[in-house]
């Protein structure tokens, strides 16, 4: 993605490398889906090095590439 002059800092680190609205949205979700399976995950101890600081680090990113992807559609629109 290229940077404006608008565009927010927290916005083209968010999505630097994401070309389409289609990778950002597959990026969203995989991010989303990752961080809900962390949960019962964690909870159940499946996986030992799995805990409940996964979730809660990829439910915040999940918000940042989704209010990215939301300024993105406001503002420049993609290429």
């Amino acid at each position: 993605m290229q940077r404006t002059t608008d565009m927010p800092l927290w916005v083209f680190l968010g999505l630097a490398n994401v070309n389409t609205r289609k990778g950002a949205l597959i990026l969203f979700g995989v991010c989303l889906a990752f961080s809900v399976a962390c949960l019962p995950l964690s909870y159940y101890q499946v996986v030992d090095w799995i805990d409940w600081t996964w979730a809660a680090m990829l439910f915040p990113c999940s918000l940042w590439y989704w209010l990215s992807i939301r300024w993105v559609d406001k503002h420049t629109g993609w290429a």
